[in-house]
């Protein structure tokens, strides 16, 4: 894709696919807000200007070269069932299977597989690339901590779609850190959980990121 815009269509309008489209947007790419309500797409691609449209989940897919899964983990597998073939699609992943339980959030998957994988599995077609799950949607907006920046941390087994989430997120003003093949999604999806217990359990807060030091 080199330089040139990139088509992105959003599975879901929530928080996080609200900022990021509005930022993308802001950035040159073009965006299509999809949604079980076209009405509420239209009004969030009103939002983030001449860049953005919105529709239905089905004209999301058809449009976007990337598609961003934004949409709660339990209603996944249900909606790509819907969609059908996603055939040369690069899927952005960046859902988080977790569940509440009285001692707090887990993951609802064991460590040997991860959603991502699940996801890949039933759209055997696309190029999943886990990412973004990692990062609080507010922290979009502010990626930089003094003089650093946050990492965004994704995975994947196609190197090209890897190189398209890696240019969306140095865009987004991230450090974007190649985190290996897909399989370490299993990793990438439990530090979402971390993320969580340090900003809603531990008392951090959540304007918090993760950073990957190097020497």
């Amino acid at each position: 894709m080199n330089n040139e815009p990139i088509r992105i269509g959003t599975l879901g309008t929530g928080r996080m696919a609200g900022n990021l489209g509005r930022l993308w947007a802001g950035k040159g790419h073009r965006i299509f807000f999809g949604s079980r309500d076209p009405r509420r797409a239209n009004a969030l691609a009103e939002s983030a200007g001449p860049q953005a449209r919105g529709g239905t989940y089905a004209e999301a897919v058809a449009f976007g070269a990337v598609i961003l899964l934004a949409i709660p983990w339990t209603v996944v597998e249900e909606t790509l069932r819907s969609l059908g073939s996603l055939d040369g699609k690069i899927l952005v992943d960046m859902t988080n299977p977790i569940r509440q339980t009285e001692a707090g959030m887990e993951l609802a998957l064991n460590h040997t597989m991860s959603f991502a994988e699940a996801i890949a599995k039933q759209a055997p077609g696309a190029q999943v690339v886990k990412a973004f799950n990692t990062i609080y949607f507010a922290v979009l907006e502010k990626p930089a901590f003094g003089a650093e920046q946050a990492s965004s941390f994704f995975c994947g087994d196609d190197e090209r779609a890897k190189a398209v989430v890696a240019r969306l997120s140095r865009d987004l003003g991230f450090e974007p850190v190649d985190s290996g093949p897909l399989r370490n999604a299993r990793l990438l999806e439990p530090l979402a959980v971390l993320w969580m217990q340090l900003a809603f359990s531990a008392g951090y807060g959540s304007d918090i990121a993760f950073k990957l030091l190097k020497r």
